[in-house]
């Protein structure tokens, strides 16, 4: 009799995580997994950025890179000023930007 009961309790125990189990599974298709892709995403655009891509940065700041070594850009943010970005400063690239505001615009 006491086997019966340690079983009824042993399955209902299993019932009560999974729902548990179930909002990690949710939680990890809707938040980790989007946001891994989009992290993915900003990685590989950063590594295709060359001279002359006109980028914004997280601060704001619009301009032309001008060099770019291992982990920074220098970039002209106008009349002749330079300034030295870290590459994870980069938020996007303004001509991207322009381009997909022309579309949606026509």
């Amino acid at each position: 009799m006491n086997t019966v009961l340690l079983q009824a309790a042993g399955g209902s125990s299993m019932m009560s995580f999974l729902p548990m189990i179930l909002i990690i599974v949710v939680f990890y298709f809707f938040m980790i997994r989007p946001q891994m892709k989009k992290q993915k995403d900003h990685k590989k655009y950063i590594e295709e950025l060359g001279v002359n891509s006109k980028v914004v940065t997280t601060a704001g700041i619009h301009g032309r890179i001008v060099e770019v070594s291992d982990t920074t850009f220098l970039v002209d943010v106008g009349s002749g000023v330079r300034i030295r970005f870290d590459k994870s400063a980069i938020a996007l690239d303004a001509s991207k930007a322009a381009n997909a505001t022309e579309k949606s615009a026509s």
